[in-house]
């Protein structure tokens, strides 16, 4: 790194042509295989359960511990980016990645899975937030909305493959071929990055770490983690542990918050928060990850227990969202000082609501044609969502903050997604359970409807108890219908109520280094 005249460094002339695809490439794929792993387990779910002798819910915990993970790690990025270089970061972070993934692949228990997910997701940290700052600092200042687009198509994008491939990887082949596949991306990601990079690292700067912020940070975001992992199974504050986890949660984050604005050092730069736009565009971008993840992790449950999907066809039903999104996000990127930023996420949001509540009108009876038609719609929103909002939140953050403004708004997007995964489940199994209950108080012996459904059954060779069994199945099924529709009701709701939101931002939305913005 060289300095200019006054003492400060000297930005690096941007790369073009072949050197820019390159990295460009290179970037892409280390960002979709970190994006990719925080839904690719979706759908194996069920078969990871199957396969390690637990329940379904308990399988989930492999999805909340990488995103736990890696909302602890997301913020230390600006500090580890400052003490060890940005390009030295990313292509360790890649690398370990790599390893990890493949460490996953060969659990053979929960236990283990899930602690080689924590760690997976703990080196993962630093991949999505360097990829964007990276991304911006070699492309030319014209191209830098381009840069954007295609950085939020890859996070955008990689969730929506991940069920699709998950769910093929895992019917014709196994579950563990969901991480073996990272091995060859990461690899070729390193090498590309490394070759192309390692003579523009950033200037090291040696600041002292903020032991007590970190320590904070793990304590208070673990414990709510775990407590939202937990509660469901452990009947919520009736058990004295998640009391226990919800107090230390509850002060460690206080605690943190606090120390934070007053260290000379802090680990997470929470004065970014001072900036408006910053600070209601991560508002806006936490809401809209937690329904928009909810919404992935839900749909694939919903599809494979209820209606009988098997991974592969629930992730061909999952997918058609990224279509529509692969292709505008650039047109959108291109184009993007010239929109109306808060008017394009409003419409974004729009879409996103629509859909919830188309969602919530499907039945038992919904077709495969029928499920894909939401998603396609919902990719316009996809696109309209992720490029505009990202401008928002970097405006007028100098180069010297991007790494940690990036870090804290990714770590918030990865938070929302965790959260997102143990909420949403919990209000799906608790909501379906209550309709059950309400549904089986009407099933007795003497009730007509229930001797005329027992006739029915009969006449088809289903007598006694199965007939029973059969009536609890039908059950089971109409409850969980219920439930889901409730849950995407709600975020069809949320969503309506974020268009107020991201009209609290204030223009100009320019992005660091020269890029104008809509107002």
């Amino acid at each position: 790194m060289t300095l200019e005249s006054n003492g400060a460094p000297r930005r690096p002339a941007p790369l073009v042509g072949g050197q820019l695809a390159l990295l460009t490439l290179a970037v892409a794929f280390a960002t979709f295989m970190e994006v990719l792993d925080t839904t690719i387990v979706n759908v194996s779910v069920p078969h990871i359960a199957g396969d390690l002798g637990v329940s379904s819910t308990q399988g989930t915990w492999a999805i909340s511990s990488y995103g736990l993970a890696a909302a602890i790690a997301v913020p230390l990025t600006g500090w580890l980016a400052q003490r060890f270089g940005q390009v030295r970061l990313f292509v360790l972070s890649v690398i370990l990645f790599t390893l990890m993934s493949m460490l996953c692949g060969v659990a053979d228990s929960l236990q283990s899975l899930v602690a080689f997910r924590f760690l997976q997701g703990l080196v993962s940290g630093p991949m999505v937030p360097l990829s964007q700052t990276l991304l911006l600092a070699n492309y030319p200042d014209h191209k830098k909305g381009l840069a954007l687009a295609l950085w939020s198509m890859t996070v955008v994008v990689a969730p929506i493959f991940g069920p699709m491939l998950g769910g093929w990887l895992t019917d014709s082949y196994s579950w563990p071929w969901i991480f073996y596949i990272n091995v060859p991306v990461g690899v070729l990601a390193a090498l590309l990055s490394w070759r192309l990079l390692r003579d523009r690292e950033t200037m090291i700067v040696k600041k002292p770490i903020d032991l007590i912020g970190l320590g904070l940070l793990v304590l208070g975001v673990g414990s709510l983690q775990v407590m939202l992992d937990n509660g469901n199974d452990l009947d919520w504050f009736n058990s004295h542990l998640i009391i226990g986890l919800a107090v230390v949660a509850v002060l460690s984050l206080t605690y943190l918050v606090i120390w934070e604005l007053t260290d000379a050092h802090p680990v997470v730069d929470l004065s970014l928060f001072k900036a408006r736009n910053f600070r209601y565009g991560v508002l806006t971008l936490s809401m809209g990850m937690f329904c928009f993840f909810g919404s992935t992790v839900i749909f694939p449950l919903w599809l494979q227990t209820v209606k009988g999907y098997d991974a592969t066809w629930s992730g061909l039903a999952t997918a058609p969202v990224g279509v529509l999104a692969f292709f505008l996000s650039p047109l959108v990127g291109r184009n993007i000082h010239r929109i109306n930023l808060r008017l394009m996420t409003s419409f974004a949001f729009m879409i996103f609501a629509l859909t919830m509540f188309w969602y919530a009108s499907f039945t038992l009876d919904t077709a495969f044609d029928q499920l894909i038609w939401p998603r396609v719609v919902q990719g316009i929103g996809v696109a309209c969502f992720f490029v505009p909002l990202n401008q928002i939140i970097l405006s007028g953050i100098g180069p010297d903050r991007m790494a940690a403004a990036s870090g804290l708004s990714n770590f918030f997007r990865t938070l929302s997604g965790s959260f997102a995964t143990a909420i949403v489940t919990f209000v799906w199994t608790h909501r379906e359970e209550m309709h059950h209950a309400q549904m089986t108080e009407s099933v007795t012996g003497s009730a007509v409807a229930t001797q005329d459904y027992l006739a029915r059954l009969a006449e088809q060779g289903i007598n006694g108890g199965a007939g029973f069994s059969s009536i609890d199945l039908t059950i089971t099924q109409q409850a969980y219908m219920l439930s889901t529709s409730e849950v995407f009701w709600a975020m069809g709701l949320i969503f309506t109520l974020m268009i107020g939101v991201v009209w609290l931002a204030r223009p100009p939305f320019g992005a660091s280094g020269g890029q104008g913005g809509g107002h």
